[in-house]
């Protein structure tokens, strides 16, 4: 058993002494390679906005929209639907558009339509419903009407007090202005 000390001591002695000592030069830096070719580009994380413009047509009375191969759509996206509900002039005289999150209930001499939809990750049907028959409606409610499409990723709710019935907060967070807002006409 004194042999195995010994023997122990004397490899863990020299191990000890073997880290000690003066550091030496840094090494040369190696060669830059050259550039690749660049990737894929990557998803957007920061959301889409588009405006739809369509009529609600007897029958079904809603427009349907699917979203085209440039908008990626995930299951855990939130995806809010703005009505253009007229337009009021800021304080130079330009026209600004006034936008309410839907659903929107108006209450009319028929009684009351509501402006509702309903998503997936491949399209957005919004769709008219009422207490009274649809096809009473006027033009005005139903004759091109512009509705803003959101599309949130989950990473930018995550934890966040957006208030979403604000487009423009909504749009502040999503990185996202005026112009960068495409507009489709459908029908």
């Amino acid at each position: 058993m004194r042999k195995i000390s010994i023997v122990l001591g004397t490899f863990l002695s020299l191990f000890i002494m073997s880290c000690e000592g003066p550091i030496g030069p840094p090494g040369f830096d190696g060669f830059d390679g050259l550039d690749g070719l660049d990737g894929q580009d990557g998803v957007n994380i920061l959301g889409t906005v588009i405006d739809i413009e369509g009529d609600f047509i007897a029958d079904d009375y809603s427009i349907f929209y699917e979203f085209p191969q440039t908008v990626e759509v995930f299951e855990s996206d939130v995806v809010l639907i703005y009505l253009l509900w007229g337009q009021t002039e800021d304080s130079n005289g330009e026209a600004v558009d006034i936008w309410r999150l839907l659903p929107q209930t108006r209450i009319l001499d028929q009684g009351l339509l509501q402006y509702n939809y309903d998503f997936t990750f491949f399209d957005v049907n919004i769709f008219l419903e009422a207490d009274f028959d649809l096809s009473t409606l006027q033009a005005g409610d139903t004759d091109n009407q512009v509705f803003r499409i959101a599309v949130l990723p989950a990473e930018l709710l995550a934890g966040s007090r957006l208030d979403r019935s604000n487009i423009e907060a909504v749009m502040n967070a999503m990185g996202a202005t005026e112009k960068d807002v495409q507009r489709i006409k459908l029908n």
